[in-house]
């Protein structure tokens, strides 16, 4: 122990200034007091006053040179004190608890490094998890590699990247990620280079200015997880970026898709989608349900609808209309006008900002500080009461929350829902585990940066074809071929094939009602919403009701 050198150092130390005040003690009672006072006497009174454990049998002295120099021996224990356990016994306690935290690896083949443990690996590390993928974490917090071993991850602890890196047999693994700062990255990424690793190394960038010159390092790849983030929560937001139902452009606008919040008072709250009889009641087809932050495409007939549920339907405007008012959404059809609210200006907010201008969306912003730029529409707190009702959250189409603090944006999505029950909610979110909790407090889309990285992370190590952070609605256009002459409801085609009828092209019409004479034609074109897989089983029934 590095420690142990300085302990003998103070032991010698105190025990001089013991046998010294010793002595001193021994001439001041003999000639001062004119009480002589033996060695050992006097031995273990300034053992007794250093350590501050007593005074032996003195207590009293006449002569002011004794008292100054008792009082001067009293203070000197008491400095000890003081000195002793910050200087050097915590510190030495510290160092033993740290040593027994692995300093070494060998043997890495076809593991996975990861440098630094934060929000932003932590889905990486479940999805590696899942896959089987074993995981080593390199970290330079004696803490956070304590808590790591807590949970029984596999940990490395060094207090730099370099000593991390001459400890560990590098070359087997099968890639490096680089979780710490944009410096400590590139010096990981040339240092794992210059030792000799030919493997991949990830890296997560801060800013995305620094992405050249970490490629330029040696980084195999280099992700920007909040600018990632910003493109999705701005996509969540206008469909202009990203359509709510992929396919519907062929159809014109004939055919509209709405999300519709069901309203606790709604005749539909708490029956199934077959008890609500949706399609004959309003001739719109429910083809996706939001629940807690997730997206149940096509939902099954036996699906019960909850109040705050999200339904993505699909129909003509007319019976969009009557579904609206239904689920007690009565302005989801106005929301389709009217400016965003961005809340937060930070590196995430300002790239919402800028994406969602870019399509031509008319944006209000909101940060507690003005802007260089002078975006800034209103300087204040987006929870102020005050400051929403300037605003009118009546004519906005959606809040964006791109705030820094959880804590904040939980708050935020208490008020503005509680002020906008209706209005949707996007939300950034900063720990995973916060993701539940927000969506709880109002949010209908809420996203870590965790999952972010985690998704475009497992994109790369395990071969994923994309990135599935929010699941996506198709349409496809099929020939009705071999269905002619029959009706949906008879094909029973969402049971047999996990498709749905939206609409069906005949002419120049599109087709959104099925009553009891409707009856599907050779030259219909047939718009389904289906998985992949749904999509060929529904062509293979076509095809073999022609061929029958």
């Amino acid at each position: 122990m590095r420690y142990r050198g300085r302990f003998l150092a103070l032991f010698a130390v105190v025990l001089a200034v013991i046998l010294v005040s010793s002595w001193l003690y021994m001439l001041g009672m003999a000639h001062l007091e004119g009480k002589p006072r033996d060695f050992w006497t006097s031995f273990g009174f300034a053992a007794e006053t250093i350590t501050t454990t007593g005074y032996g049998g003195d207590s009293h002295w006449n002569s002011p040179v004794m008292v100054i120099f008792i009082v001067i021996l009293q203070l000197f224990g008491v400095m000890l004190i003081y000195m002793v356990v910050p200087l050097f016994l915590i510190p030495a306690l510290e160092e033993r608890f740290e040593s027994r935290l692995p300093r070494r690896a060998r043997q890495l083949d076809g593991q996975v490094l990861i440098y630094r443990y934060g929000p932003a690996v932590e889905s990486a590390l479940a999805e590696l998890d899942r896959a089987g993928v074993p995981v080593l974490v390199l970290e330079t917090d004696a803490d956070v590699a304590r808590s790591l071993r807590a949970e029984r991850r596999r940990v490395v602890y060094g207090k730099s990247a370099i000593e991390i890196l001459e400890n560990i047999e590098l070359a087997g693994a099968r890639a490096l990620i680089a979780n710490g700062s944009d410096e400590e990255n590139a010096g990981l990424v040339l240092s794992a280079r210059q030792a000799g690793f030919d493997g991949e190394i990830l890296a997560l960038v801060e800013e995305p200015f620094h992405r050249t010159p970490l490629q330029l390092a040696g980084a195999s790849a280099v992700f920007n997880p909040r600018v990632m983030l910003a493109a999705l929560l701005a996509a969540r937001a206008s469909h202009r970026l990203e359509p709510r139902v992929r396919g519907l452009q062929h159809i014109g606008d004939r055919v509209l898709v709405a999300e519709l919040r069901l309203d606790a008072k709604s005749p539909l709250a708490g029956r199934t989608l077959v008890e609500s009889r949706i399609g004959e009641r309003t001739g719109t087809t429910v083809i996706g349900q939001w629940r807690g932050g997730t997206l149940i495409r096509l939902p099954p007939p036996d699906s019960r609808l909850q109040p705050h549920d999200i339904l993505i339907a699909v129909g003509g405007a007319e019976g969009i209309q009557q579904l609206a008012e239904l689920t007690g959404d009565r302005a989801a059809l106005d929301r389709r006008r009217g400016p965003f609210i961005v809340a937060g200006y930070g590196e995430v907010g300002r790239r919402v900002v800028n994406l969602l201008q870019e399509v031509s969306e008319e944006v209000v912003v909101i940060d507690r500080r003005p802007a260089d730029d002078r975006r800034v529409d209103h300087v204040g707190d987006v929870r102020d009461h005050a400051l929403l009702d300037a605003i009118g959250l009546e004519r906005v189409r959606a809040a964006v929350l791109a705030l820094d603090s959880d804590s904040a944006t939980l708050f935020a999505t208490v008020i503005i829902r509680d002020r906008a029950p209706e209005l949707p909610i996007i939300a950034r979110v900063n720990e995973v585990e916060n993701v539940e909790r927000i969506h709880r407090a109002g949010a209908d889309f809420a996203l870590s940066i965790s999952q972010v990285a985690g998704q475009m992370l497992a994109k790369r190590l395990l071969g994923r074809q994309e990135v599935v952070i929010e699941p996506e609605l198709t349409l496809t256009r099929i020939p009705a071929g071999g269905l002619a002459g029959r009706h949906p409801a008879e094909l029973r085609l969402r049971q047999r094939t996990g498709c749905s009828v939206v609409a069906v092209e005949r002419g120049d019409d599109v087709l959104v009602r099925f009553g009891p004479d409707f009856r599907f034609q050779p030259d219909d074109a047939v718009f389904v919403c289906g998985s992949g897989e749904a999509r060929e089983r529904f062509i293979a029934l076509a095809d073999a009701a022609a061929a029958g």
